[in-house]
């Protein structure tokens, strides 16, 4: 699917619809997108990825089926397990703290996870540990103010995170997967675009809305607009450092639609 266009945002949109009764379809087609997003910056075969909260494994399975040396990283031994058994190699770790050593991966990956932890900054910066000068960090979340923002409790979450969860239990008779402050927390661009800006381990490769249809990268530049516009915030970063990267690694240490 070319990307950005409508038609792909449109099939992202209605595998999203039926992300509850169809799962493997969703993920499937969103692991596709996401790994093409990350070979157009750099040479995928016999690279080392490193896929941090990535579930049951669909993202891992993508980057192997694409050659790379796919690792899967799930905190959550439920979720590795929903499919009946996760991929080979798969790992129950925290993303804060994670079993590699400094600079062992080509490329770090989390898709949507950066909304479901307490200290987004440590987690960024556990990314940055493993990655190799040169390598590249692939980091989305959905940002609260997001129309999807409460998750399965969205758009109620507008008018509070509680009364979107009264809502939620009244209309299905039972408790809402996600709870504000425990599994969920507010994680805004602006903030979140200001502390990668400032640090000097990563340049910005691509700051930009991640399914949005036309010109993804402006939507990030308007403040107050992005924070309900963007709906998903896709950071491609590239690791800094003495060594530059291995041939085949292509695409700006920092894009234009980044620097504004």
């Amino acid at each position: 699917m070319k990307d950005p266009s409508l038609s792909r945002s449109l099939a992202l949109f209605r595998a999203f619809l039926r992300e509850q009764t169809d799962p493997d379809h969703c993920y499937t087609l969103l692991a596709r997108d996401a790994v093409d997003q990350v070979a157009r910056h750099t040479d995928l075969e016999a690279r080392i990825v490193l896929d941090v909260g990535g579930g049951c494994g669909h993202f891992t399975e993508e980057f192997r089926r694409r050659g790379a040396h796919g690792y899967l990283f799930e905190p959550d031994p439920g979720e590795l397990g929903s499919r009946g058994r996760p991929p080979e190699g798969a790992v129950v770790a925290d993303g804060y703290l994670l079993p590699v050593p400094d600079g062992v991966a080509d490329v770090c990956f989390s898709s949507n996870v950066l909304e479901h932890v307490a200290d987004p900054e440590t987690f960024l910066s556990e990314m940055v540990r493993v990655t190799r000068p040169g390598g590249l960090i692939y980091l989305s979340f959905t940002n609260w103010f997001s129309p999807w923002g409460g998750h399965e409790t969205a758009p109620w979450h507008y008018l509070g995170a509680r009364r979107a969860r009264e809502r939620y239990r009244r209309r299905t008779g039972r408790e809402a997967k996600h709870t504000v402050g425990e599994n969920l927390f507010p994680v805004h661009i602006g903030p979140t675009l200001k502390h990668v800006r400032g640090r000097e381990d990563v340049d910005i490769v691509s700051a930009r809305s991640r399914y949005w249809p036309f010109l993804p990268g402006a939507i990030t530049r308007i403040p107050g607009l992005r924070e309900v516009a963007t709906w998903n915030l896709l950071l491609i970063l590239r690791r800094t450092g003495s060594h530059p990267a291995p041939d085949g690694d292509r695409g700006e240490t920092r894009s234009s639609e980044a620097r504004s």
